[in-house]
Order: structure tokens, then C-alpha cells, then sequence
């Protein structure tokens, strides 16, 4: 029955993963700064604002945080480009992103709180560990559900392969700040 369970709570995150680059490298006083920066950028962007809670899942991650979106694919791509706007204003602030639409469930944590997993979030981390300072990547599958819609095909670049943990080879495209 439990297994039942699970089956019947697992839908499709469209998940934006964000780090600070070169985060662990930081004073322990700098850290706090920069995350509480990123933080409040992400907070600032309209699609985390206007986002009602049951459609908008946020997790920290340490040295950034995973945003999954439930309603469509254009939410972390929208979000992220809003994101890479802000930064411009904050060149000590080094961000990566990589988003992914996949597998999640809702479980219980350690804390007792209600949390969100799965191959979904994993996958949009790995996506985002291919990129460096700036770039904001897309798993094949996020660039094949935005590439036939006129505002997204143009800012998108093949990037290949790239190989991740445990020798998993991601496809990769790039998100471009603007068309062109």
C-alpha cells in the first residue's frame, strides 16, 4: 500500500537549481551575505512573488536553493532570466543555474516538515553542475518542450554532451539572457 502511495503522489517539477560559485571558498561571514543576497533576489523576481504557495516549492540547498514550479516548463526559464537580469547589478555575486522538468514527490524530512524529491530535482542539480559562473543550462528535455515557441527557440544554444555523477551523460542547451 505504501508503494501505492508513492506512485500516486509523484508529478512533474519543472525544477530551477541555483548556486553561488566558488560558495565553499568564502569567509563563513561572506557566505551568509551571499546567500542571503541570492535570496533576496529570487524572492524579488515576479514569478516567486506572484507564484501561489501549492504551486511553487522552495529548497535550500546550502550554498543556493531549488525552486520547483508545477504548472509549466516557461516558469523556471522566465524565472531564471529575471534572476540573470538582477545579477548584472551584482558582480560578487557568482550564480549557476540549471533547470530540469521531471519525476517529484512530496515526503516528510528529517524535521518532520513537508519536503519535495526526486529524480527531477537531482537531475536539474546535475544540469546546473555543467555550468560555470552566468550560465543558466537546460536538460534536453526542457529545451525540447520551449524550442517550438517563438520567444524561446532563439535563445537557445546545443551545447552536447556532458558527462555527471555516476557517468550519466546529460544533454545540455544554454538559455541566452536575450533572443539573438
Amino acid at each position: 500500500m505504501p508503494e501505492d502511495k508513492m506512485k500516486a503522489s509523484l508529478e512533474i517539477g519543472h525544477v530551477l537549481f541555483i548556486d553561488i560559485v566558488g560558495y565553499s571558498k568564502l569567509l563563513i561571514e561572506e557566505q551568509g551575505e551571499r546567500l542571503n543576497q541570492l535570496t533576496q533576489i529570487v524572492l524579488a523576481t515576479s514569478r516567486v512573488r506572484e507564484s501561489p504557495d501549492e504551486r511553487l516549492v522552495t529548497l535550500p540547498t546550502g550554498d543556493g536553493m531549488a525552486l520547483v514550479f508545477r504548472h509549466s516548463v516557461e516558469e523556471p526559464a522566465r524565472c531564471a532570466l529575471e534572476i540573470a537580469e538582477a545579477l548584472r547589478k551584482h558582480p560578487e555575486l557568482p550564480v549557476r543555474m540549471g533547470i530540469h522538468s521531471g519525476p517529484v514527490s512530496e515526503v516528510t524530512d528529517v524535521s518532520g516538515r513537508s519536503n519535495i524529491a526526486g529524480a527531477g530535482i537531482n537531475i536539474a542539480q546535475r544540469v546546473m553542475d555543467c555550468g560555470d559562473t552566468g550560465h543558466i543550462l537546460l536538460s534536453q528535455h526542457v529545451a525540447d518542450d520551449l524550442m517550438p515557441l517563438r520567444q524561446w527557440a532563439p535563445r537557445l544554444r546545443d551545447l552536447g554532451d556532458c558527462e555527471v555523477k555516476h557517468g550519466i551523460r546529460l544533454h545540455l542547451v544554454n538559455l541566452r539572457g536575450a533572443a539573438g
